[in-house]
């Protein structure tokens, strides 16, 4: 089934999704679709609520930083990387493995 659809998804305009009592942020970067945790590592933000330069994702509530490929911290306060979720896209369907 399904989780998103690929022409529903902007680049660089991050979405929230719940899979599996999960809240996951799905972010489209040019033909590329990741998924990484919704909750920021530092504190409780929705990272899906923040913005997307290039493949970094920066939480709005202290500017937290994360590579959207990897999950890695990027930049104080979050020291703690989030966890990425697989994503398969089939013609104008995405859906995430959580």
């Amino acid at each position: 089934m399904s989780d998103l659809k690929l022409s529903e998804l902007t680049s660089g305009k991050p979405v929230k999704i719940e899979k599996d009592g999960r809240a996951i942020c799905v972010a489209r970067v040019g033909d590329e679709v990741f998924a990484v945790d919704d909750t920021c590592s530092h504190s409780d933000a929705s990272l899906s609520e923040g913005d997307i330069t290039d493949f970094k994702i920066e939480c709005w509530l202290h500017g937290a930083e994360f590579d959207l490929r990897t999950g890695e911290a990027l930049t104080p306060p979050a020291v703690a990387a989030l966890k990425t979720y697989s994503v398969s896209v089939d013609g104008d369907s995405v859906t995430v493995d959580a």
